[in-house]
């Protein structure tokens, strides 16, 4: 006498739609922990602009004048072309005299439009012009975000001493 047993388990169209679902959940997961990366490195750019813009304005206050840079500008951070803020002005390492900002930051990566910070003095308040001798009365650092941030709008913005602008002062 035979006797059926029955097994107990899954079928394949069942295992299928169970990996399915995996396969969807954790596709949503990925794109959901991209957008945080992306908004985090941009909170970090904004924090970054906010920092350097607030050494420049103890800097300008001292000296009464902004730090001059090459026309085309300099990029700042860790590795760049300046990494210091001194009573020297920008500066490729600190020296002995006061510091506004010991460490530049540099753009967090994976970068944006712009893959720098660039800083260009201006001879003008009206952050005209290169300002190459000083004394120099504004300036412009150019950088980007990858998302809207705040009150702030993707693409690449402009720093000047009375805040930030989504077109360039000085064209």
């Amino acid at each position: 006498m035979l006797h059926k047993t029955k097994h107990k388990g899954f079928t394949l169209i069942e295992l299928l739609v169970v990996i399915a679902i995996i396969g969807l959940l954790s596709t949503l997961a990925v794109v959901a922990l991209n957008n945080a990366r992306e908004k985090g490195r941009d909170a970090k750019r904004v924090a970054d602009i906010k920092s350097i813009q607030t050494a420049l304005e103890l800097y300008f206050a001292d000296q009464n004048t902004y730090p001059i840079s090459a026309a085309a500008g300099v990029t700042m951070g860790e590795g760049k072309t300046v990494e210091c803020l001194d009573s020297t002005g920008m500066a490729a390492s600190c020296g002995a005299g006061q510091v506004y900002m010991g460490k530049l930051p540099k753009n967090p990566l994976p970068a944006g439009a712009e893959a720098d910070y660039t800083y260009i003095a201006k001879s003008t308040t009206a952050n005209t012009g290169p300002c190459a001798a000083g004394p120099c009365k504004g300036y412009v650092i150019t950088f980007a975000l990858e998302s809207p941030t705040g009150d702030f709008p993707v693409g690449t913005l402009y720093a000047i001493p009375s805040g930030v602008s989504t077109t360039n002062p000085d064209p």
